[in-house]
């Protein structure tokens, strides 16, 4: 069984992640993918290097994640540019990270930042939003070192986190303690299909929906 977890920007996704790890689910987080097994090729450091120029690369001749942000953030034509280069080769990745799980008939999380932005939805057998309110969200990527409205920018460019919830078959309400949100995890966890004492899911069956969303 595979889960796709998602959530705005300082919500928890990873810190979520962490947690369905500990009850032995393997986990993948793209943004690390992006950043050590993607921007790390030569093609795409050529590619980007050639595209804006020598100032998105630093002295050793790799990509400066920075600078390239700083290029695409207000210009929509050069972020599309810039999904197309990378987008493929994520994909290409987590792609054979969940077939290999299922095949070896283990669970995995996989954190997915624009999983219903790319309509990847269908790709998971469940997917799960980490939510907390707005203010919460900009108090954590603040204590994180980004400007307020900076951060608020970055959460404007993103799906709503209300249509997130909306679309996501499990929703974690992370507001409180790690310890609350914990629980929320092993609840879960304890719920769907392969966990020890439930029947497995089967694989021809849409698996969307069969649960309640947690709250």
């Amino acid at each position: 069984m595979v889960l796709g977890i998602t959530g705005g920007m300082g919500c928890g996704k990873s810190t979520a992640a962490k947690m369905f790890e500990r009850l032995a689910f393997r986990r993948l987080d793209l943004d690390a993918v992006v950043r050590e097994r993607v921007l790390t090729q030569g093609a795409v450091v050529g590619a980007l290097g050639a595209h804006f120029g020598s100032g998105v690369l630093d002295a050793s001749g790799a990509v400066n994640r920075a600078a390239v942000a700083e290029r695409v953030f207000d210009d929509d034509a050069e972020l599309r540019w810039l999904e197309e280069l990378i987008h493929p080769k994520v994909f290409a990745i987590w792609s054979a990270y969940a077939a290999e799980a299922r095949e070896q008939g283990e669970n995995a999380v996989i954190e997915v930042p624009l999983l219903f932005e790319r309509s990847l939805e269908n790709k998971f057998d469940f997917t799960v939003c980490v939510a907390c309110t707005p203010e919460k969200q900009l108090e954590r990527l603040e204590q994180r070192g980004l400007k307020r409205a900076f951060a608020e920018k970055r959460i404007f460019k993103q799906l709503p986190l209300a249509r997130k919830i909306e679309l996501s078959d499990f929703v974690l309400w992370n507001e409180g303690s790690q310890e609350f949100l914990e629980s929320q995890v092993n609840r879960l966890a304890a719920s769907l299909p392969g966990h020890p004492g439930n029947p497995p899911s089967s694989p021809s069956k849409p698996l969307h929906g069969q649960f309640p969303k947690e709250r």
